[in-house]
């Protein structure tokens, strides 16, 4: 499985941005797909994740209420809607995909990231 992220830029504080995965090289449909980011000198940090059905997703507690994962399985791509940004979210955020539940950077697959900015 091959992922592409793409959508990250440089917005201000309070507005939004939404990111997109695009997978390749089969169909993503029955994994797990997840958000994960790294900010300036910290450890990669869990964001979201969605199951395959799109049924079941769960958020880190500082994306809870302000982000939204979801997926398109017809288009093999899982979407990140981020709104009321801080410039805490600064950070390159990348999406994975598995075969198991995970909130742990265990992930089998990674995209290459995306750098997201927020500015004050």
């Amino acid at each position: 499985v091959q992922l592409q992220a793409s959508g990250g830029g440089l917005v201000q504080a309070g507005g939004s941005l939404r990111l997109s995965c695009a997978a390749s090289g089969r169909t993503v449909s029955s994994y797990v797909m997840a958000w994960f980011r790294r900010a300036p000198g910290k450890e990669r940090e869990f964001v979201a994740y969605i199951t395959g059905s799109g049924r079941g997703t769960d958020y880190s507690s500082s994306a809870k209420g302000r982000f939204t994962i979801s997926r398109d399985n017809a288009k093999n791509t899982v979407y990140l809607q981020m709104t009321r940004l801080r410039p805490a979210d600064t950070a390159v955020y990348y999406c994975a995909a598995d075969t198991r539940v995970l909130t742990k950077d265990d992930y089998n697959y990674w995209g290459q990231g995306t750098l997201v900015t927020v500015s004050s």
